[in-house]
């Protein structure tokens, strides 16, 4: 069965539920009873064994649980002898034998459950009398992975949270990427470790700050196994939602997976992995989301270690955390002594160029330019996310540069890379095509300035070409007969005093001298003007399509006056048939 056609399978089942639910609650009922056939299917096979084993253990009077998960061959197991299908032969009792199947779980698996609130909604399908039709819809579903790869079933999870978020009025680009731009950030990530990869059986880590489902983590798993079979990923990540934390734990579980590398909370005010450093690492933080509710955690963090914290390099404005979790990113790269790392993250556009020189905004990027981290910037078709039309970004960083791109940045436009989808999904209208992938990669792979049809592509620029000396240029007071009026006292004696109603502004780019600038663009105009080197601050910023903008020339005037005079020639016409 396909991911499609299984969501909307799964999808039937929510219909037994109008009427004694609302449409924005059918998730709370349908995503943990998915996760719980999902699993019922990965165990059935060893079910027999993991009975017997629990009795003989506890026979001898040993803890059970550590042969149990081995009998199972999954790092989960369940002890009773119930499962979907055996439930469904007892009707009348059916509510309790599923809280007590459910309970026998292994710890970990019961934290899932916890998570949504399963018990709750037990409870609740008992009293309106559908527990029992529920369970059967499902215990009649086949969900093993030998018919339902790991692959689809991410999938098949995703699909019910975009209709269930949809229905809730709920942001349901919160919770997932679409799966090209993830394989697009897994190429941009490996491309340049490839050889290495295929060539040892390695053991990597990855992690996901803002992993929602897992589909990041899943994706890299997958695109490593493609290339090396013996390697191995192991993967972390943290997630606030709770649905979301509880189906990114069961699809890790599934896989094989450390689900304690799998932490819930609020990634920028409680780090789930404090301390911890990672070979990869991909993010698609939420769009322009404040971070108000957390200010006073983060400021603290950022107050009391500075640069030996997380945010130390400044604070973005509160209504947009983008950059925060971009920091938080930097600082989980493993160090160059230990292997170094390289992260690709999802951002809009405002954390390329939001906030003048000194703002939290341009300083934190001034100390990426500063360590040489940026790579490259690659920007996307808009129309790319279920949940905005807006222009995205995926920004490239490493600490281990190879020698020919260091002190260098790569632009790559991509924004006409996509082929329309058949079908709209919430605001995604474009998808990238494997073609499109690859020739990303590839762009980003050979480090070259491209351009096609007399359009620029791919442009390679120097750090110092984003940076800019912001100058405060002053001009004396004077008095009624236009005398300049100097200090008396301090250390403005005997100094023109600035009248601040003529203060003004200059940004000058770094490679420029700002001395031959001053006199070049500012001393014609005012001969009587300075520069207040103590203001002086150094800023960045990325005015990516700037430097993508080609000039088409607007149409001939001729080509112009003759659409004009259809139109006009044809108004004339429709009015005189009105007035016959």
């Amino acid at each position: 069965m396909s991911e499609t056609n299984l969501s909307a399978f799964i999808w039937s089942i929510a219909e037994l539920l109008r009427g004694d639910y609302r449409q924005s609650e059918y998730g709370k009922v349908v995503l943990p009873f998915t996760v719980l056939r999902r699993l019922d299917c990965v165990l059935a096979p060893t079910k027999p064994a993991v009975l017997a084993e629990k009795a003989k253990r506890e026979k001898a009077g040993v803890n059970a649980e550590p042969f149990l998960r081995k009998k199972a061959g999954q790092l989960f197991f369940n002890a009773s002898p119930l499962d979907l299908r055996r439930l469904l032969g007892d009707p009348d009792h059916i509510a309790e034998n599923l809280r007590a199947y459910v309970d026998a779980f292994s710890p970990e698996v019961r934290d899932i459950f916890e998570r949504f609130d399963f018990h709750v909604q037990i409870d609740r399908l008992a009293k309106a009398k559908l527990l029992y039709l529920v369970t059967e819809r499902f215990a009649n579903v086949d969900l093993h992975p030998d018919v339902v790869s790991n692959a689809d079933m991410g999938l098949v999870f995703e699909e019910l949270i975009r209709r269930f978020a949809e229905l809730s009025n709920e942001t349901a680009g919160e919770h997932f990427t679409p799966r090209e731009v993830i394989r697009l950030m897994v190429d941009l990530v490996f491309v340049e470790d490839d050889d290495a990869l295929r060539n040892e059986q390695p053991v990597r880590s990855i992690y996901d700050p803002t992993a929602g489902t897992g589909g990041m983590l899943s994706v890299a798993g997958e695109h490593l196994g493609a290339l090396n079979p013996g390697a191995r990923l192991v993967m972390f990540g943290q997630e606030l939602n709770p649905e979301s934390y509880a189906i990114c734990k069961a699809d890790m579980l599934i896989k094989g997976q450390d689900v304690t590398n799998i932490a819930f909370g609020n990634t920028l005010s409680e780090d789930g992995h404090a301390g911890k450093h990672f070979d990869y690492m991909l993010s698609n933080p939420p769009f322009g989301v404040e971070w108000k509710k957390i200010q006073k955690a983060v400021k603290k963090e950022a107050s009391e270690l500075g640069s030996d914290g997380r945010f130390g390099p400044g604070l973005p404005r509160v209504s947009d955390g983008s950059l925060l979790f971009l920091l938080h990113l930097v600082s989980k790269m493993r160090p160059v002594k230990d292997g170094g790392s390289r992260f690709a993250i999802v951002l809009n556009g405002s954390p390329l160029f939001t906030g003048n020189a000194g703002s939290g905004e341009s300083n934190i990027r001034k100390f990426l330019f500063d360590h040489d981290l940026v790579e490259a910037i690659v920007g996307l078709p808009t129309d790319m996310f279920y949940n905005t039309g807006i222009a995205t970004y995926v920004w490239v960083l490493t600490n281990r540069k190879p020698p020919h791109r260091e002190r260098k940045v790569q632009l790559i436009d991509a924004s006409g890379f996509f082929q329309k989808m058949r079908k709209s999904l919430g605001n995604k209208r474009k998808e990238l095509g494997p073609e499109h992938i690859e020739d990303i990669t590839r762009i980003f792979g050979t480090f070259e300035d491209v351009t096609r049809d007399g359009v620029p592509i791919s442009r390679i620029f120097d750090n110092d070409d984003f940076g800019y000396r912001a100058l405060t240029i002053e001009r004396p007071q004077r008095d009624a007969k236009g005398k300049v009026i100097v200090g008396k006292k301090g250390k403005d004696k005997g100094k023109p005093l600035p009248d601040t109603s003529l203060r003004d502004s200059e940004n000058v780019p770094l490679k420029e001298d700002v001395r031959a600038y001053f006199e070049r663009e500012v001393l014609p105009h005012a001969p009587d003007a300075w520069i207040d080197e103590e203001r002086t601050k150094v800023g960045y910023e990325i005015p990516f399509n700037r430097h993508f903008y080609v000039f088409r020339p607007p149409r001939a005037l001729d080509a112009i006056d003759a659409d004009l005079k259809v139109v006009t020639d044809r108004i004339v016409h429709m009015i005189g048939e009105l007035s016959q």
